[in-house]
């Protein structure tokens, strides 16, 4: 019995000095792309205490893969102060096992139409206001239909609202297809400078779309505190060039973008690894987030936005057309309100 308890504790301590070591890379190597990447090229040195001190404590010991990757992604996060740090434990993954360039666009752009390329809803409120619940921005090769159709259906209301409370960002191209909706003409938005190649990007809106500009009409962006990224940036944009309020909450406040790595045949890492600058502005929302026109909680926002486009409307009745009248108008503006 003695014999197999001594068995089985060296074989414990056998396997919890491997997954030391093993962890202990993972971190060096993480460690080492934040050195070269990151936009803020001392921030490896945070880091690199972070992970020194919990391994000292020891708060990584007895974690399996996955939740060693959820916890690092959490500490990053609250360390670092950057909602773009993200870590992702890779089950199975094999590089051989990669398919090439154009499949997996495929097979991304096919995960994506099965969300409708993050258009959860298109639709027409009392009062002829347009509604669009957008939950992620996909890519605009594949998307672009999506969006044209949606801004067709609002085209003749009077107002538009752009639900973004649950809206976790993604692809740069789509938000600037989508910006390119609200500008009559061809605008430098903002610059992007990357770390590593040290070059400066320009990021503009194009001169023509494939469905209806939304132009010289009331926008309201709905926010709330995890619209995310490129959501922030829609906000932050059209609000900037006076084109659409923000109301809701105060968004995470997460600019910069990312560079993506795999780390040890094993972990998917995303390090925020370039800036953003608005030419109008030229500052970002980063670490700040959006704020709000009006402050109201998030599950407040669509009346309240819905209420406001209502109250436009009395404002400019003679050149605005509605299937209500006055009186009804009124009604529901205090339904709203209640």
């Amino acid at each position: 019995m003695k014999k197999l308890l001594v068995g089985i504790f060296l074989f414990h301590s056998l396997f919890s000095y491997a997954q030391k070591g093993d962890m202990t890379t993972v971190l060096s190597d993480i460690t080492e792309k934040v050195k070269s990447y990151y936009i803020d090229p001392t921030t490896y040195k945070k880091v690199d205490s972070l992970f020194q001190s919990e391994l000292k404590k020891g708060t990584f010991n007895n974690l399996n893969k996955k939740d060693f990757a959820a916890l690092l992604t959490q500490k990053l996060r609250k360390d670092i102060k950057d909602g773009h740090f993200f870590v992702k434990y890779l089950e199975n993954y094999s590089p051989e096992k990669l398919v090439d360039e154009k499949e997996k666009v495929k097979l991304n752009n096919f995960h994506n139409s099965l969300e409708n390329f993050g258009f959860e809803s298109v639709r027409r409120l009392e009062g002829n206001i347009g509604y669009i619940n957008f939950k992620g921005f996909a890519s605009p090769e594949a998307s672009t239909a999506t969006l044209a159709a949606a801004m067709n259906f609002v085209a003749n209301t009077n107002s538009l609202i752009i639900d973004l409370r649950e809206n976790g960002g993604g692809e740069n191209d789509m938000l600037l297809l989508f910006c390119s909706y609200f500008f009559d003409k061809k605008t430098d938005l903002y610059t992007t400078y990357l770390r590593h190649a040290n070059k400066t990007v320009m990021n503009s809106t194009q001169s023509n779309v494939s469905g209806t500009k939304y132009l010289h009409k009331k926008v309201y962006i709905l926010t709330s505190e995890i619209s995310f990224s490129a959501a922030e940036a829609l906000a932050y944009f059209l609000q900037q060039h006076k084109l659409a309020e923000v109301i809701g909450e105060k968004t995470e406040g997460t600019a910069n973008p990312v560079d993506h790595f795999i780390i040890q045949n094993e972990y998917l890492l995303l390090v925020p690894a370039g800036k953003i600058t608005s030419l109008s502005s030229h500052t970002n929302w980063e670490h700040i987030g959006v704020m709000p026109d009006q402050e109201v909680k998030a599950e407040y926002a669509l009346k309240t936005a819905h209420s406001k486009a209502l109250k436009n409307i009395l404002k400019t009745e003679k050149d605005t057309k509605t299937e209500l009248s006055i009186p009804e108008i009124k009604n529901l503006i205090n339904k709203l309100e209640q």
